[in-house]
């Protein structure tokens, strides 16, 4: 049987957070949150990890994880770097950086053929998680449709400051129908808020369905992800800070029917390190989860 593989996005700069987070220890032996992913990828029954990184931190990748994982699970890795672009596409000469989550999918192009999942480095999604992922690439044989594992807005919130989030509508069917990146979404007593397009704020009440970029594709994504990045380009590519996310990049294909994505609701409570506030709380709910036997105490033996 196929075995899908998961695409680990880990070439962000963890600016709000203040340093290297995707390799930050958070459990009782040494462990990051991409390992806990990994984990529980193995488990779901995942074939091979492809990293996303950039390459400063190659030699970290290599021995944090690439060692570790021999004989485990198949394990590969691919540079987003300004120069990976798609034929004929010309962008200001002096950018610094690459262009968000949707370009980092795009550079896997040649690594990958068959179906995947992708998800944050930074981001515990629980062990469900992956099981619905997994199940959905093995058995849903429909070329152009995708899928997300959806949480509630309420369950992935931090304490320590803003984040962002691909708020979804849902149709009768199950089926995403729009997608908007929202960013600077607050925690309140209420639920959230966060700041509107308009001026005026955007109210939320928790129970929203949002995306924390634990997608299902298929190698057929490529075409319209290429075609979305561009079309970007051709509009900002000059800027210098311009970004291209995954929910924008899929949104203009759900609505002209090019493409579907279902909406595959997970329990598990998210949590990650936006913030470096935020480790405490992980690192206390790692030693809880080892406790139950959901993990063991040390993942690599």
């Amino acid at each position: 049987m196929m075995k899908p593989t998961l695409l680990v996005l880990a070439a962000g700069m963890g600016s709000r957070y203040g340093g290297n987070k995707q390799l930050d220890e958070v459990g009782p032996s040494g462990e990051t949150i991409i390992d806990y992913s990994i984990y529980d990828a193995i488990r779901a029954g995942f074939g091979r990890i492809v990293f996303v990184i950039r390459r400063d931190i190659e030699e970290q990748v290599k021995e944090r994880f690439v060692e570790k994982l021999q004989g485990k699970i198949e394990v590969d890795y691919v540079f987003q770097e300004i120069t990976n672009l798609p034929e004929g596409v010309k962008v200001a000469p002096d950018r610094a950086k690459p262009w968000g989550t949707s370009h980092a999918i795009l550079v896997t192009k040649d690594k990958i053929k068959e179906p995947f999942g992708v998800i944050n480095s930074d981001d515990y999604y629980g062990v469900d998680s992956f099981k619905i992922l997994r199940d959905f690439l093995v058995n849903d044989k429909d070329p152009n449709n995708y899928c997300i594992v959806g949480y509630k807005l309420g369950n992935t919130l931090s304490d320590h400051g803003h984040v962002n989030r691909g708020v979804c509508k849902v149709d009768e069917k199950g089926f995403l129908s729009h997608i908007v990146e929202t960013r600077q979404i607050e925690k309140t007593k209420e639920g959230a808020i966060a700041p509107g397009p308009d001026g005026k704020p955007l109210v939320f009440t928790g129970n929203e369905v949002v995306s924390m970029n634990l997608w299902g594709f298929k190698p057929s994504c490529y075409d319209f992800l290429e075609k979305e990045f561009r079309t970007f380009i051709n509009n900002s590519g000059m800027d210098l800070k311009s970004e291209l996310d995954i929910p924008t990049s899929v949104d203009r294909y759900v609505k002209n029917g090019e493409i579907t994505i279902q909406i595959l609701m997970s329990n598990e409570r998210w949590f990650g390190v936006t913030y470096r506030e935020d480790k405490p709380f992980v690192v206390e709910s790692m030693k809880k989860m080892v406790r139950k036997g959901i993990y063991p105490a040390r993942i690599y033996s």
